[in-house]
């Protein structure tokens, strides 16, 4: 399966939103996604789902955690969400999440989807978040291995 990011401002959202994308902003700036074939173009970045749950639509506050991977770090950081615990899923607010790897970048996308911004905020202070992270910084953490993250890591978020 695959999932089809286009970027650019709100102005241009009514022709895609009228094909069946999903639109989110943020300010003048807008998302769309759409898990359905979509033909190439400037603004459209294509991804292999590697991990789905529930459904995008059922949200309101997207997540967009945007990490640059080395081709050589490929296998160890999709490892890492290939097992990962899959507590956000029970989180209160919770609406869906897509593990992304990219086909025409090396920044992988962790997208998740929630009922709104405060679900968001909440998780990221509940026992599941420091769970899910808790290796991060440490000598078992991924982030400490040399050569794997290119560059820093950036989130960007939109609502419906």
């Amino acid at each position: 399966m695959k999932l089809y990011k286009w970027l650019g401002n709100e102005q241009e959202t009514d022709t895609l939103k009228n094909k069946g994308w999903f639109v989110l902003r943020s300010g003048r700036d807008a998302a769309a996604i759409n898990e359905q074939e979509v033909p190439a173009g400037d603004q459209i970045e294509s991804y292999e789902v590697l991990d789905q749950k529930g459904k995008l639509e059922d949200g309101a506050f997207a997540v967009f955690n945007n990490i640059p991977v080395t081709e050589e770090g490929r296998e160890l950081f999709e490892s890492r969400f290939q097992n990962r615990a899959g507590l956000v899923e029970k989180e209160p607010g919770f609406a869906a999440i897509r593990i992304l790897r990219p086909l025409d970048s090396d920044t992988y996308v962790i997208l998740t989807m929630w009922e709104d911004e405060s679900a968001f905020t909440t998780w990221q202070s509940s026992q599941a978040y420091s769970h899910a992270h808790k290796k991060r910084g440490t000598s078992e953490g991924i982030d400490k291995r040399p050569n794997i993250f290119p560059r820093p890591s950036f989130v960007t978020t939109y609502s419906k």
